[in-house]
């Protein structure tokens, strides 16, 4: 299986995974653009997560399998649920890259309209729904220094430089002028809000990162840390409001609230704002930060395919969703900052 040495991993697991038992069945769950992600099944039936880098060139600081290791261990040790981390790798002879493993949580990923069906009720979605919340909430509430996270990154001016790395990205990876984008640029860092406390930001919140379980509602685990740093709590609202759907808010299709049936996001924000007392009279700058660099994203995902990076097989919906995208999510945050209609 192309990303897994099984002879290896094998001898690996069994070395270093208390209990781990051979021979192992390998099964990607996530491949594409980001980490690859694997069940591991063991002899005994027990099941296991193994991560690593994609495959080819990456960039070590986009793909830091020791930081995310790092991270998701250190939120084990606070009430918000992740999958308990088992073991780090670093030799790449092992497997020629390094990887982790985490025990297999059980749960299911609401990452279109389509799975929205397994809420089955009104009544669940909104269980999901303020259980994704309290979740964040237990996240941002977390102490960096009592869980070791206290020299993870800088601690201030989160969105100053967010904002400038970004507009730094877009002019490396931008295929056409979008004027949108530089207009929001402008009004984004004229205006930004005075940061409420350090937190660890997740920096991809969202029903998709989540294994939920679908009789309760609950949030059994939150995945995909390799975006995670210190910053402005505020972010990670704002991010799930550009991805939740509501008759007020378009979100994207990549979220199961287009179904309908969920609690609005104003509903969101309050109960984020009742659980943390955080202000957030000014959440829609944090939309609009959050739209700019998904924008941002999607182009230079957009620009990767144009110059054969993703390679010659390139499905032209594929294409035209990644164009488009910049586009309207550079229109959102346009709006969300009150440049648009």
């Amino acid at each position: 299986m192309q990303g897994i040495n099984a002879d290896r991993v094998t001898r690996w697991l069994v070395d270093e995974i208390g209990g781990a038992r051979a021979p192992f069945d390998f099964e990607l769950i996530v491949g594409g653009r980001s980490n690859l992600t694997f069940k591991v099944t063991g002899a005994d039936g027990v099941r296991y997560v193994l991560r690593r880098p994609p495959l080819g060139q990456v960039l070590a600081t986009a793909h830091d399998m020791a930081r995310e290791h790092r991270i998701i261990s250190a939120v084990g040790r606070s009430d918000v649920p992740v999958a308990p981390a088992l073991g780090l790798c670093t030799d790449e002879a092992v497997n020629d890259a390094p990887f982790y493993v985490m025990a297999f949580v059980d749960g299911e990923v609401l990452d279109s309209p389509e799975k929205a069906a397994a809420l089955a009720t009104p009544e669940l979605r909104y269980a999901a729904s303020a259980d994704l919340v309290d979740v964040l909430a237990r996240l941002h509430n977390v102490d960096v220094d009592e869980v070791g996270l206290g020299d993870l990154a800088r601690r201030d001016g989160y969105v100053e430089r967010q904002i400038r790395r970004w507009a730094t990205q877009w002019e490396k990876s931008k295929t056409r002028e979008l004027p949108a984008i530089d207009e929001v640029v402008k009004r984004l860092a004229a205006d930004v809000p005075a940061q409420q406390g350090v937190a660890i930001a997740h920096g991809d919140y969202r029903f998709g990162n989540c294994l939920i379980d679908v009789t309760t509602g609950r949030v059994n685990a939150v995945l995909d840390w390799e975006l995670c740093t210190l910053g402005d709590p505020l972010a990670d609202v704002g991010y799930l409001g550009v991805y939740w759907t509501d008759p007020s808010r378009p979100g994207q299709i990549t979220d199961p609230t287009g179904a309908g049936g969920f609690p609005s996001f104003d509903e969101i924000v309050e109960m984020y704002a009742s659980k943390t007392g955080r202000d957030l009279s000014g959440i829609d700058y944090y939309m609009a930060f959050s739209s700019f660099r998904l924008a941002v994203i999607s182009e230079g995902v957009y620009s990767r395919y144009l110059n054969g990076a993703m390679g010659d097989d390139v499905d032209p919906e594929v294409l035209a969703m990644f164009r488009d995208g910049a586009e309207d999510l550079s229109g959102k945050a346009l709006t969300a900052i009150g440049g648009g209609a």
